[in-house]
């Protein structure tokens, strides 16, 4: 199959063109760095643009099975009007250009993704592919996200809808942002740490993708988490379990709101989600709790 990435230099963009590479895929990568880690493979390509225009890179989507869009600005910062226009085009811009060079005779499929920021902050509700989304920022820019790439079915295409969860793995992540601080004695949770906290095995995630690929009756939003999502506080003390360091140095809510501000406030939120769809078609979680995830990922 050859199967064209947006986002390809990004965390998930780079394992996943590994992995697909590995299972004997054929993968043209589009990325805003220079150049890529795989450029040495045979059967893998590198072009060098910003997908948020079009341009020469569109060139290459008429001839793919599958496009697989993971391009959008990472949202773990300090936000600003200016950062915020840039999460936006990076999203939906991309997603349109991609929709807009898929030709009339081709059948693809389009894996997009979004995340479970579409929810909102829902407390203890029980959250599925069903639910409703939120009214919030990242809500919001979620569902116009959702909505471009639904457009690529007028075309003919299969869309499947990825709603990411907090993704772990070695190599990035929000994992990697974490470990410091717990391996000074410094970590703990966030705020009450009573909220929810939905995460998923980064070895899990490439392998819901491949099965999307290969089946034809997957498609619409899927919830992209592991089957159990725990609490805030007990992410923190399996983190600090499997690092044999304490977790107790709660983070206050002012203070994360204070230092993060609007991202603050989402940092904050319980989104309590399942993999209703995936389950559905018989995914078999790898890592289906959190310790067995982090003794994984953590050494």
């Amino acid at each position: 199959m050859k199967v064209l990435i947006t986002g390809a230099t990004g965390f998930v963009g780079s394992f996943l063109s590994e992995h697909l590479l590995n299972e004997g895929h054929q993968v043209i990568a589009i990325g805003r760095g220079p150049r890529h880690s795989l450029v040495q493979n045979d059967f893998f390509s590198y072009i060098s643009a910003d997908p948020t225009k079009p341009g020469s890179w569109q060139d290459q989507i008429p001839s793919a099975d599958a496009i697989i869009n993971l391009a959008g600005k990472n949202i773990f910062h300090y936000w600003t009007e200016s950062s915020k226009q840039a999460m936006v085009a990076s999203r939906i811009e991309t997603t349109k250009n991609l929709v807009a060079a898929i030709s009339d005779s081709q059948t693809p499929i389009l894996v997009s993704a979004s995340a479970i920021g579409y929810y909102g902050d829902r407390g203890e509700e029980h959250l599925t592919e069903t639910s409703g989304s939120g009214d919030d920022y990242l809500a919001n820019l979620s569902l116009d996200w959702e909505k471009e790439a639904q457009r690529a079915e007028g075309k003919g295409a299969r869309v499947a809808l990825l709603r990411f969860s907090i993704v772990l793995g070695r190599q990035g992540g929000a994992l990697a942002k974490m470990l410091p601080a717990f391996r000074f004695f410094a970590g703990g949770p966030l705020g009450s740490g009573r909220q929810w906290f939905s995460w998923i095995h980064i070895n899990d995630l490439v392998s819901i993708v491949e099965l999307i690929l290969k089946n034809r009756e997957m498609a619409g939003p899927f919830n992209i988490c592991a089957p159990q999502p725990v609490r805030n506080r007990d992410y923190a003390a399996a983190l600090g379990k499997a690092l044999g360091r304490p977790s107790f140095l709660r983070v206050p809510s002012f203070a994360i709101k204070t230092l993060m501000g609007e991202l603050g406030g989402v940092m904050l939120g319980s989104q309590r989600c399942f993999p209703e769809k995936l389950q559905a078609f018989n995914f078999k979680f790898q890592f289906p709790d959190i310790e067995t995830a982090l003794a994984d990922l953590v050494f």
